[in-house]
């Protein structure tokens, strides 16, 4: 999960004003929801991803919770933590979900301190991509 491995790696920058635990919940939403980390895909648990990003545990599981908040992941007791099956959704994105993404999404170029428009290239730039 952090490189070592065969799996996507999660990285945390800690001279960024984003906060650890957004950087990991940020970066784990986007391999969940492009499907680089499929249904069923079991997540480090929250001790050793920690101990691999030199981290407290505490600001794992809180990106652990937000994450299951956001139907993301699920943990159960003894079969650990795993990538949950993505909602089928309609067609048309639903525009409270679109919206709530849009304002993490700002709030995390905010605190890079990206300008309006770099942020609005930026999108540009990834939707041309896609």
């Amino acid at each position: 999960m952090t490189g070592e491995g065969a799996g996507p790696a999660v990285r945390v920058d800690t001279t960024s004003p984003v906060p650890p635990y957004e950087q990991i919940r940020a970066q784990l939403a986007a391999l969940i929801t492009s499907g680089r980390l499929p249904q069923g895909e079991r997540l480090p648990p929250v001790r050793q991803l920690a101990a691999d990003l030199g981290l407290a545990a505490g600001t794992v599981a809180r990106a652990y919770r937000e994450l299951e908040s956001a139907s993301l992941i699920q943990t159960r007791r003894g079969a650990g933590t795993k990538v949950a099956p993505l909602p089928a959704g309609p067609s048309h994105p639903d525009p409270d979900h679109l919206a709530l993404l849009a304002r993490e999404f700002t709030r995390t170029t905010r605190a890079l301190g990206a300008t309006d428009t770099e942020v609005l290239q930026a999108v540009k730039e990834a939707l041309a991509e896609s």
